[in-house]
């Protein structure tokens, strides 16, 4: 029993039990400010690559979004000033919104200020103590926080089992009023896609509601960028709620809902995170809007991201990486047998100016340590020979490295 029972003492404790000893003699590889190391690659006579952004077709910079963002900042001011129920709202919302859901396909969109809200305020809002939710057990903690927020019963199937979730759909579903089937459409972890088509069958034919998470889909799959339905070519509207964010392909922040408009207009009154939070700043949305013009007048950024993901995954493979189920788009990891080889990893890439921080327990199960590789349009056919030839040399020098454990070994 510890004698102090302070928070400093706890939290101390706490973090001395997820590993910091770890650090110890290496650099800490969490929260490098990005422009500082970029800053210093460049007076060393180098330059910095990052594969820790998740600006999927490189648009972070781009002019037109900066000279929208200015505009908006001089017109409209920073923020929306207040909830848009009452008083936050400005014509770029609905006008973004709109534009937003005939891009991806779908009948309307909400926007909200936070994509993790997003998610957390959607699923909790939907579900009552009558009704039952099925969710992947490799979803977002986004997700798992709206799950546990509600008084719904809960079950997770196995990851893109769809055989183990039509057996609980047969078991369970009728007992329950309502029924929400929950997947993410690319996986950000692994870096796999949700079998569309049996989902939506599945829904179909137990009468339930299917919620996608679009967040790292959306600019990434489908010959436009227009996400997991354009890429299975399956109609959007089947899918009863997409959710997506705007800080990755968007280049922004916030997040959004695409559904049938009754039932956005429902949420418009009734959604928590919607009607308690601010507006969407209007500042956001004039950037994310551009992006959006951006994304469908240079189609040409979607085909050079998935052809730089694809070369980034052959490569890896060929030099024996453990890449987990990924499928080559956007988001590849690399999967180390522990979490001090994966921490030394990250810091012998950065050491040769190559930025890829671990993915440890907090995002990923225990036991699956990885380094996770963002793939941008922005990216050359150096960089990424390079990066993988880095982490091929690092894991020959490095035996640890080279072991994949038997967990890891089962999970690919």
């Amino acid at each position: 029993m510890p004698s102090d029972h302070s928070l400093m003492a706890y939290a101390i404790r706490r973090m001395r039990l997820a590993g910091s000893a770890l650090l110890d003699g290496i650099d800490n590889p969490w929260f490098q400010p990005l422009d500082q190391l970029q800053a210093k690659a460049g007076r060393e006579g180098g330059a910095l690559v990052s594969f820790a952004n998740y600006d999927y077709l490189g648009l972070a910079d781009h002019p037109a979004i900066k000279i929208a963002a200015k505009s908006a900042l001089d017109k409209i001011g920073v923020g929306a000033l207040g909830s848009r129920l009452v008083g936050g709202e400005r014509l770029i919302h609905a006008d973004f919104e709109d534009a937003l859901a005939k891009f991806v396909g779908a009948d309307a969109c909400l926007s909200l200020v936070s994509g993790y809200l997003t998610n957390l305020t959607t699923i909790s809002h939907l579900m009552g103590r009558r009704d039952l939710i099925l969710y992947d057990e490799l979803s977002h903690n986004s997700i798992v926080a709206g799950v546990n927020a509600c008084k719904a019963n809960a079950i997770e199937f196995r990851h893109n089992d769809m055989e183990h979730l039509e057996s609980i759909l047969k078991e369970s579903r009728s007992a329950y009023r309502n029924c929400l089937i929950v997947a993410e459409s690319l996986y950000s972890m692994d870096g796999d896609i949700a079998n569309l088509p049996d989902l939506l069958a599945l829904k179909d034919k137990f009468g339930s509601w299917l919620l996608i998470d679009e967040a790292h889909s959306i600019g990434v799959l489908g010959k436009n960028g227009r996400g997991i339905s354009e890429y299975f070519g399956e109609d959007p509207k089947r899918i009863d709620i997409i959710i997506g964010t705007l800080s990755k392909t968007f280049a922004s922040c916030g997040g959004f809902i695409c559904a049938q408009r009754p039932v956005l207009e429902w949420m418009r009154y009734t959604l928590p995170g919607f009607v308690y939070s601010v507006g969407l700043p209007p500042v956001i949305a004039a950037a994310a809007q551009a992006a959006l013009k951006v994304i469908e007048s240079e189609p040409e950024r979607v085909s050079t991201l998935q052809r730089n993901a694809t070369h980034f995954l052959k490569r890896a493979q060929e030099a024996h990486l453990a890449t987990g189920p990924a499928e080559g788009y956007a988001i590849i990891p690399v999967l180390f047998p522990d979490l001090k080889s994966t921490i030394e990893g990250a810091d012998y890439l950065l050491k040769k100016g190559i930025y890829a921080p671990p993915i440890v327990q907090m995002g990923v199960p225990k036991g699956l340590p990885r380094i996770r590789f963002f793939i941008s349009a922005r990216h050359t056919t150096d960089d990424i020979d390079r990066t993988v030839s880095a982490l091929e040399s690092f894991v020959a020098t490095h035996p640890a490295a080279a072991r994949v454990s038997a967990s890891v070994a089962a999970h690919v």
